[in-house]
C-alpha cells in the first residue's frame, strides 16, 4: 500500500495504523489523584471526575513559564486517570510530574508496554468501529471499553489526521483477531497506513506534534491549542502566564501552514524570512498527494495572515490557513470527532 493510497483512504473512508511503541500511557492513582492532577495540567480534571466513567479531555502539561512540556489525552477509567502521549516522552513526562509530588497520595505508573495499540482513523472510522464492536463507541476525547472479536478493547476517541479517530488498546494476543474483525467490517478492504502516510495526514490537518511544533519554547496559544486549556478552573502549573496571554489577546508567534512554491523542501528548523528579517522557522514538512510540498511552521503574528510570502534558503512559501484540506467531508466527523495532536 503506497502512502498516497493510505492518505486517500483516510480522507474518503478509513485506514488502520500500528501505534504500538509510538504512543504511551501513564496511569495516575491514589486518594489525592483528582486534586493533585487538577493542579498539574490545563484540563479540568475535577469536571472529568464528576462526569464519570470514560470522561476525557485534551490538555497540556506546562512549565511554570506556561510553555509546553507535553500534550496529553486524559481519561477517567475506574478509580484512575490515564494520560496518553508520545511514547518516547513518557519517562520525561513522569519525571516532570514526579518532581511535583510532595506529600500527595498519588502514584504514577508507566503502562505503555501493557498493550498493543491500533489507530483507526478516517471519515468513516466511527461507523466502521460501531459495526465491528460491542458497546457504545465513545464520543470525541472520551474513552470507553468495547469488545471486538470477543476481546476487551480500551478505546480513546482521538487521533492525528483531523478525521474521526480511535486509539484501540488490547492484549497483544488479541491483536490479530481484532484487526481481522475491523477488516471484515470494512468489507475486507481496510487499508493499512504507515508512519509516512500518517505524517502527511497530520500536516494536512494542521495538527501540531510534540517534539516538532510543541516544546518548552512554545505557549499553547502560539500552537493554537486553546481547546487544551480550561479557562474556568482553579490554578495549575503555568496558569498565570496562560491567563496573562489570554487577557492580552495576542501572542508574538503563531503556527501556520506553508505552501511551498517551486522549491526543494526545506529541512525542519529552516529559518523563515519576511521583509528582510527572520520571522520564524519550519517545523514539519511533507509531500501531499493533493497539494504538493507543504509544511507547518511558526511566524511572527504580523506575518501569519494567509497569502503572506516568506522565504527560506533556496526557496519561498506562502502562508495558508489551517487545515490545508477540508475535514470530515465523508460524514464521519472531523477534528471535533476525534482529531487532536500528533504522534510525531
Amino acid at each position: 500500500m503506497s502512502e498516497n493510497e493510505a492518505v486517500e483512504a483516510v480522507r474518503e473512508r478509513a485506514a488502520l495504523f500500528d501505534m504500538t511503541g509510538r504512543r504511551g500511557l501513564i496511569e495516575v492513582r491514589g486518594e489525592d489523584r483528582v486534586r493533585w492532577l487538577d493542579g498539574m495540567i490545563s484540563g479540568d480534571v475535577s469536571r472529568l471526575e464528576a462526569a464519570g466513567e470514560g470522561a476525557g479531555c485534551y490538555a497540556t502539561l506546562l512549565t511554570n513559564r506556561g510553555a509546553i512540556i507535553a500534550d496529553l489525552h486524559v481519561g477517567k477509567i475506574g478509580d484512575a486517570f490515564l494520560l496518553e502521549s508520545l511514547a518516547s516522552e513518557i519517562p520525561r513526562i513522569i519525571a516532570a510530574l514526579d518532581r511535583l509530588l510532595i506529600a500527595d497520595d498519588v502514584t504514577l505508573t508507566d503502562r505503555s508496554g501493557d498493550f498493543a495499540t491500533l489507530g483507526l482513523e478516517g471519515c468513516a472510522a466511527r461507523a466502521l468501529l460501531a459495526s465491528a464492536a460491542e458497546g457504545d463507541v465513545p464520543e470525541a476525547d472520551a474513552w470507553g471499553t468495547l469488545r471486538i472479536a470477543g476481546a476487551e478493547v480500551l478505546a480513546g476517541a482521538f487521533g492525528w489526521t483531523g478525521e474521526a479517530a480511535y486509539q484501540l488498546r488490547c492484549a497483544e494476543s488479541d491483536r490479530a483477531a481484532i484487526e481481522s474483525a475491523l477488516d471484515d467490517a470494512a468489507g475486507g478492504a481496510l487499508v493499512r497506513g504507515d508512519d509516512e502516510s500518517l505524517e502527511i495526514l497530520r500536516i494536512e490537518a494542521g495538527v501540531p506534534a510534540l517534539g516538532r511544533e510543541l516544546d518548552e519554547e512554545v505557549l499553547p496559544p502560539e500552537a493554537r491549542l486553546e481547546r487544551a486549556v480550561a479557562t474556568d478552573k482553579g490554578c495549575y502549573v503555568g496558569q498565570e502566564i496562560v491567563a496573562r496571554v489570554r487577557a492580552r489577546g495576542q501572542v508574538n508567534h503563531l503556527l501556520v501552514g506553508l505552501a511551498l512554491e517551486g522549491a526543494d523542501a526545506p529541512a525542519a528548523g529552516a529559518e523563515l524570512v519576511a521583509g528582510n528579517r527572520k520571522t520564524g522557522e519550519v517545523t514539519s514538512v511533507a509531500v501531499s498527494p493533493r497539494l504538493g510540498t507543504i509544511a507547518l511552521g511558526y511566524v511572527r503574528r504580523e506575518h501569519a495572515e494567509a497569502g503572506t510570502e516568506v522565504t527560506f534558503e533556496g526557496g519561498r512559501a506562502r502562508v495558508v490557513d489551517l487545515p490545508f484540506v477540508p475535514l470530515g467531508v465523508g460524514g464521519g466527523g472531523g477534528r471535533d470527532a476525534g482529531g487532536g495532536e500528533a504522534p510525531a
